[in-house]
C-alpha cells in the first residue's frame, strides 16, 4: 500500500514538473495571399460587423448572441458574443488600427475558460495582391500549460485561422 502511495506521489511530482516546463506564452500565426487590394481587406477586418461574413466561428453557432458597442469600425469598436460550447463567450475590441497596415485587438474569453489574448492582423501589399497575416498571442496559465501537454494552441486555433483567412479571401476576391 505504501509503495502505491509513493508511486502516486512520484507521478504527481513528474506531472507538475512537466507542466511547469511548458512555455509561459504562446503564439499562433497564419497568413495567406489574397488577390485583392489592401484597402478592401483592411475594411473587412477593421469593421467588426463584417466578421460574420468570414469568421470561422460565426457558422458554428447561428443563434449566437452578438452585441456591437462603440464606433462601427476602428479603435474603440467592440464586439461581444455569447454562444454554444463551440464558440463560448467573450469580447473582441480594436485597440490599434493603422490604416492599410495592421489592426490590433484585445480578445477576452469568459467561457469555456478565462483568457486575455492579443490578436494582430497585418496587411502587406504584394503588387495588386495583399498578404494577410492573422496572429494571436497570450500567456499560458498553469491550467493551459497542462492542456498543452496534449494539445497546443497552434493545433487548437491554427485550422480556424486558416478557414477564416480562406473565407476572408473569398469575400475580398468576390468584390468588384
Amino acid at each position: 500500500m505504501l509503495s502505491l502511495i509513493l508511486i502516486g506521489l512520484v507521478l504527481i511530482v513528474v506531472a507538475v514538473l512537466l507542466i511547469a516546463r511548458q512555455p509561459d506564452s504562446f503564439r499562433v500565426e497564419r497568413s495567406l495571399q489574397v488577390a485583392a487590394p489592401v484597402d478592401v481587406l483592411f475594411a473587412q477586418v477593421n469593421d467588426l460587423h463584417n466578421w460574420e461574413q468570414w469568421s470561422p466561428w460565426a457558422k458554428r453557432d447561428p443563434q449566437m448572441l452578438k452585441v456591437y458597442e462603440g464606433p462601427p469600425a476602428g479603435v474603440g469598436a467592440l464586439y461581444r458574443w455569447a454562444g454554444n460550447k463551440e464558440v463560448g463567450e467573450g469580447s473582441l475590441s480594436i485597440v490599434d488600427s493603422q490604416a492599410h497596415e495592421q489592426i490590433r485587438f484585445q480578445l477576452t474569453f469568459l467561457r469555456p475558460f478565462k483568457a486575455n489574448n492579443d490578436v494582430l492582423f497585418r496587411f502587406i501589399a504584394e503588387g495588386a495582391d495583399t498578404r494577410v497575416s492573422w496572429s494571436m498571442s497570450g500567456r499560458n496559465t498553469f491550467i493551459s500549460k497542462a492542456v498543452h501537454l496534449v494539445m497546443d494552441m497552434d493545433t487548437l486555433c491554427g485550422g480556424d485561422f486558416e478557414r477564416g483567412l480562406a473565407q476572408l479571401k473569398a469575400v475580398a476576391e468576390a468584390r468588384p
